[in-house]
């Protein structure tokens, strides 16, 4: 049987939102997320491009499909053991992820701003890592600022938690607001004693001035402990 012939005789993988989503991240990691194109997964996929509004429906979509496909590849929170511990392995797990893939922050960043609700992979994340500082006896205040810290001084991202004016159009997909609190607990904990509205702001809020230098003090007392250890 000829080459050609004997190739179209083979059954084709099905197309699903999974592979898209795997070949676009692929392709990001080869040419960038700037060259992205539906054309160019499609030629990857072997498939037309209308075969993959069915997974989805435009860029936007695909780019949130995407985040998702590397929230995934963070390890989820280690088990039995302190939150220091639990804390850095995620972060560290997580800044892998961030230069296994050079375009992510970017886009990360990007989407955070344009959506009125975070994907529920994002949700998740963030409400694993507010868990964990739970756990470990912080107040909701300073979950607040180690929030602050460890999204926008180590990775480069979630800065924001809660959007004062989010970029885009609510989302008709969110669940209701007693079904989101159910499912990410620690994160509508935090909401709730963190308003964003400065006429209702308890105590110092999300004013970008203050968590800078609350990281920088962080860092500065840090490293005064290490002098004086190593003196």
């Amino acid at each position: 049987m000829a080459p050609q012939a004997d190739a179209a005789a083979r059954p084709r993988t099905p197309l699903s939102r999974k592979r898209v989503l795997d070949t676009a991240v692929a392709l990001a990691d080869e040419g960038g997320v700037d060259a992205l194109s539906m054309r160019r997964i499609a030629q990857a996929l072997g498939v037309v491009p209308m075969a993959l509004y069915k997974h989805v429906a435009n860029k936007n979509e695909l780019l949130d499909g995407m985040i998702d496909v590397l929230l995934g590849e963070i390890d989820p929170p280690a088990a039995s053991t302190d939150w220091q511990t639990v804390v850095r392995r995620r972060v560290l797990s997580a800044r892998r992820m961030l230069l296994r893939h050079p375009w992510a922050a970017e886009v990360i960043e990007a989407r955070m701003k344009a959506r009125a609700t975070p994907s529920p992979a994002m949700l998740a994340y963030l409400d694993s890592m507010v868990g964990a500082f739970r756990a470990g006896g912080f107040s909701l205040d300073l979950v607040h600022h180690a929030m602050h810290v460890m999204g926008s001084r180590l990775l480069g991202f979630s800065q924001e938690l809660f959007q004062d004016t989010p970029g885009g159009a609510p989302d008709p997909d969110a669940p209701p607001p007693e079904e989101m609190a159910a499912r990410y607990p620690h994160l509508a904990e935090l909401a709730m004693s963190v308003a964003h509205d400065q006429a209702s702001v308890v105590g110092p809020g999300c004013d970008d001035q203050f968590e800078f230098e609350f990281a920088l003090d962080l860092t500065l007392d840090g490293l005064e402990r290490l002098r004086g250890s190593t003196a």
